[in-house]
Formats: C-alpha cells, sequence, structure tokens
C-alpha cells in the first residue's frame, strides 16, 4: 500500500496540542512534514478552516479520515442523558456529516474516499450510561452507508471501521465507569485489548487502492467482543 504523493485529512488524530506536536514528529522521521492544524471540527468555522487550510497549503485532497470523536455517560434515570447526547451527537456525528460536505466536491476531483472511525457500540449495547455514544455510532454507519450510496456515483468510496476496546484515553475512560468497576465490563474471545497501530492498519487498507471494490462497509475488529 502506497500513498506517495496522496493528500490525508485525518481529524481527531491526536488528543491535544502536545501530543499532536509528538504525532506530526513521527509523521515527518516517516515522509514529509505534515501539516497540522488546531481546530474544534464541531466548530462551523474550523471545519471549514481544516477544509480550506489544506486544500490550500496541497491543492487537492485523496483521503478523509472522520476520526474526531468523544465518549461521555448518561442515563435516562439520573436525567444526564440528554446532556450528553448533545455533546455528543455534535462531534460524532454533526461535525462528521459537516466535514464529509465541506470535502466531497474535493475527493470527487480526485476519486478519493473517505473512512469513518465507528465503533462496535453502533451495534451492540452492553453498558447503559453509554447509550447515546451508541446512538452516535449506529447513527455513523447509517451515514456511512447513506454517503456511499451517493457519493459512488462520483467514483468516492466511503466505509467505516468498527473497533472493540483499543488501549487509548477513551478506554482509560470508560475504565473508570461504575459499571466497569461493578463488574459489568466487556469480555471478548480473544482476551485482549487491540493497539491504536491495528486500527490504523484497517483504515489504511480500506483508504488504499487495494479496497478499490470496497464501499459502505463497516468493518468490525473487535477481537471478537460482540461474540461475547
Amino acid at each position: 500500500m502506497t500513498f506517495k504523493n496522496k493528500v490525508v485529512i485525518v481529524t481527531g488524530a491526536s488528543a491535544g496540542i502536545p501530543k499532536l506536536k509528538d504525532v506530526a514528529k513521527q509523521c515527518a522521521a516517516v515522509g514529509a512534514a505534515p501539516l497540522v492544524i488546531k481546530a474544534d471540527v464541531a466548530n462551523d468555522a474550523d471545519a471549514r478552516r481544516i477544509i480550506n487550510d489544506a486544500i490550500q497549503k496541497f491543492g487537492k485532497l485523496d483521503v478523509l479520515v472522520n476520526n474526531a470523536g468523544v465518549l461521555e455517560f448518561g442515563t435516562i434515570l439520573d436525567g444526564t442523558i440528554l446532556e450528553s447526547y448533545d455533546k455528543i451527537l455534535g462531534i460524532n456525528l454533526r461535525a462528521v456529516v459537516h466535514v464529509t460536505m465541506l470535502a466531497a466536491p474535493h475527493l470527487v476531483k480526485t476519486k478519493g474516499n473517505i473512512v469513518n472511525v465507528s465503533s462496535i457500540g453502533g451495534q451492540i449495547q452492553r453498558l447503559a450510561s453509554l447509550n447515546a455514544y451508541c446512538v452516535s455510532k449506529a447513527a455513523l454507519d447509517h451515514f456511512t452507508r447513506g454517503s456511499a450510496l451517493e457519493l459512488g456515483a462520483s467514483g468516492v468510496r466511503v466505509n467505516a471501521v468498527s473497533p472493540g476496546p483499543v488501549e487509548t484515553d477513551m478506554l482509560a475512560s470508560l475504565a473508570s465507569s461504575v459499571e466497569v468497576q461493578q463488574g459489568q465490563n466487556i469480555q471478548n474471545v480473544l482476551g485482549r485489548v487491540s493497539n491504536s497501530e491495528e486500527i490504523a492498519d484497517l483504515i489504511l487498507f480500506l483508504a488504499s487502492d487495494k479496497a478499490k471494490g470496497i464501499t459502505g462497509s463497516v468493518y468490525v475488529s473487535d477481537n471478537g467482543t460482540m461474540l461475547k
């Protein structure tokens, strides 16, 4: 798989500017220095700036990876679900819709593609406090299919990856939840937690020409979590 001379936008490339700078150094060590844009994808002006700055610097766009996302806890009976829903949907869904809309005309020109980072939470419900989060990912899966249906006629592929537990800050936040501490944690068939590189490899495959016949698909990488 090669992405030589390809322009790729990855939203949510890291949590916080220090980590983002570290990611940029790693990229520069193996290739061209990336354009680092500090932005809030849920802010419409920032979303436009992400696309505009990339096009201004590189002149085109080949791949969009909608990776930015948040996890918030909230339940119906404790009255917190609406607050979590409003915050989560703005980032996990609305921002993806907006950035996709802004990027699509440029991807049509290059016959590029989109990879959305979803979650197995879009297909299963295990923890009540993650209800709003799971709703956002289920909607993202459906948006992926709808986008693939519309953009396919223009030669643009759209797919999603659906990870299970991955060693990230988000997983650490999940591990601190009351439900998990009370033993309602999620087990899986392989008895392991994925690392971020595994998910990145799947994204790379879907974004590459090796997956030129794949669109509208949601690829699960969860160590068999959905089987338990």
